[in-house]
């Protein structure tokens, strides 16, 4: 049996959130400038997405820059700035022949302005999609997103919209960048490090964390199948017993 056919179709994840690490390191292995490594893990991106499509996922989040990617050199800045350009526009036609809604996540106004005008005429030509919906998290930082939901809700005590102690989960999480979408049910990190790299802190909380040592480039299908078999395999409590967790399906299925 292949592991594709070991998935149970209706217990799929609905959101699967992706740091995708190790591009650079790929290219350094082969003898390559790190850009190709970049370039590379574009397949991978491809190859990613129709892996989730033919499952049914709803959600799919990629890492794809961080805050603290500027930090990185400017030749690799603008390589990626235009990679990201040329995939948006190269795969426009591939979202809408298969449904995609595209969507972004992060402080993108801060983005180069021509990364961002083709980003949003991609989203905005998407919308209407009703499949998968693939999100970029770009120059985002969960940190930079919980202190601007913290700020958010500050105006709004001051401005006497909303009262101190009328502030709870729900009012916060309106105010993140995620709030129209589910929490992740599964994290993927590439490349063999453990850790989630200021992802999405708030959104993972009951997350089941997955992590292998592929690099991006060489992250496949099959790969991906083998991260959503183990998560199959895995009990998610959220903070009960597995005789609480029993008990509570019993009384769903009566």
């Amino acid at each position: 049996m292949s592991l594709k056919e070991k998935i149970i179709r209706d217990r799929v994840p609905v959101h699967i959130a992706i740091i995708m690490d190790g591009n650079g390191r790929w290219a350094k292995k082969r003898g390559f400038v790190r850009t190709l490594g970049h370039e590379k893990g574009v397949d991978a991106v491809r190859e990613t997405v129709e892996a989730a499509t033919e499952l049914g996922i709803r959600y799919l989040t990629l890492y794809a820059f961080s805050t603290e990617n500027w930090n990185r050199p400017k030749y690799e800045i603008d390589a990626l700035m235009k990679l990201l350009v040329k995939s948006v526009n190269k795969e426009r036609k591939t979202f809408m022949d298969n449904n995609i809604s595209l969507m972004a996540i992060g402080d993108l106004g801060n983005l180069p302005s021509k990364s961002y005008h083709e980003l949003m005429k991609t989203i905005e030509d998407t919308s209407g999609n009703t499949g998968l919906r693939l999100v970029l998290a770009l120059n985002y930082s969960s940190r930079w997103e919980i202190v601007e939901a913290a700020r958010s809700l500050a105006r709004k005590v001051s401005d006497g919209t909303l009262k101190a102690d009328e502030i709870n989960i729900d009012s916060f999480v309106s105010l993140l960048t995620t709030s129209s979408i589910p929490d992740p049910e599964l994290l993927i990190r590439t490349s063999g490090e453990y850790r989630v790299s200021n992802f999405l802190l708030w959104q993972i909380a009951y997350t089941e964390l997955y992590f292998t040592p592929t690099l991006w480039p060489d992250f496949s299908k099959e790969e991906f199948y083998k991260a959503v078999v183990d998560y199959q395999g895995r009990e998610r409590r959220f903070g009960m017993t597995s005789e609480q967790l029993k008990q509570q399906k019993n009384r769903h299925l009566n």
